[in-house]
């Protein structure tokens, strides 16, 4: 059986610069290339999973723009169900400018557009949907009020919840507890909890529950966990890395499907490593998530 996945988040087409460097505040740089292409954090981790085998259902809002049909049409061809995706009329579609330069580093700034306007409506229509999934994925693209909302009604219905708290933001200490598993990145943990240099005590500081567990992505370090009962690292796969656009949502795609398979833990966040070191050989970000058969390549390989 298929891992039974529903992401509640963020559309934004990408429209991606490539450049030797970054331009100094009041410089222009000239750039190698430009594209455009599918990404919002929801998104990416949505296309992360379907790669993956996994059946996914998509809650979101995007506008009435040519933005909003190159999405639909692009979770059609992944095989994402966009039942639950609502077209507004009063807001566009959000877009995110990136720039990468030739070490692979990116810059990125997001105008949410109607991402912002998701409401309760739109996922209590898909409550049944979320009643039958394994895993209920959210992140900080969307209205602060629906991340909460969403994660209280899986939690009323029994299913886990993956909170990933990016882009950075505070959450008021009640929200964060609605999450089963918390995958903030280094800068992430620190807006989170309000601390820095500790990355365990501060993850730690999270954990305010019986039942959950952080997972901290720490880049070339690996993923720190932790929860009640333990503590541990797992390692990242060695890769060439072209751009790491991206990387977290392939982290928590792959980590929620394995979740959802019934792997345990560290099985999954090795799971998680291996779909995000493979995102991270390949331009982009949704386009750059892998399938899973070079997933299981790489966690045969190394």
């Amino acid at each position: 059986m298929p891992a039974k996945i529903v992401v509640v988040g963020s559309f934004n087409m990408d429209l991606t610069a490539y450049m030797e460097r970054m331009p100094r505040p009041g410089e222009t740089v000239g750039g190698h290339r430009f594209k455009t292409g599918p990404g919002g954090k929801g998104s990416n981790q949505a296309v992360a999973a379907a790669r993956l085998g996994a059946e996914v259902t998509f809650i979101g809002r995007v506008g009435e723009d040519v933005f909003a049909q190159a999405a639909l049409d692009f979770w059609k061809q992944e095989g994402i169900n966009t039942e639950f995706v609502v077209r507004d009329p009063n807001n566009a579609t959000g877009v995110a400018p990136i720039w990468v330069d030739d070490k692979g580093e990116n810059s990125i700034v997001v105008v949410f557009g109607a991402n912002l306007a998701i409401t309760k409506a739109d996922i209590d229509r898909a409550a049944d949907i979320i009643s039958a999934a394994d895993v209920l994925i959210v992140q900080l693209e969307i209205n602060y009020d629906m991340v909460a909302y969403a994660m209280q009604v899986a939690k009323d219905k029994g299913v886990r919840t993956i909170l990933n708290p990016a882009p950075a933001g505070k959450l008021a200490t009640e929200v964060v507890a609605l999450a089963d598993y918390l995958t903030p990145n280094e800068t992430e943990l620190e807006v989170l909890c309000g601390k820095s240099g500790d990355y365990q005590a501060a993850a730690r500081s999270l954990l305010t529950r019986e039942g959950q567990t952080a997972v901290v992505t720490l880049g070339s370090q690996g993923a720190m966990w932790l929860n009640a009962e333990g503590q541990g690292t797992v390692p990242i796969f060695k890769v060439k890395v072209v751009d790491t656009t991206g990387a977290g949502d392939a982290f928590n795609g792959g980590f929620a499907v394995a979740l959802g398979e019934g792997k345990s833990l560290e099985e999954a966040i090795r799971f998680g490593n291996a779909v995000a070191g493979l995102s991270v050989t390949k331009l982009g970000t949704a386009p750059s998530m892998p399938t899973r058969t070079e997933v299981e390549a790489l966690l045969k390989s190394q």
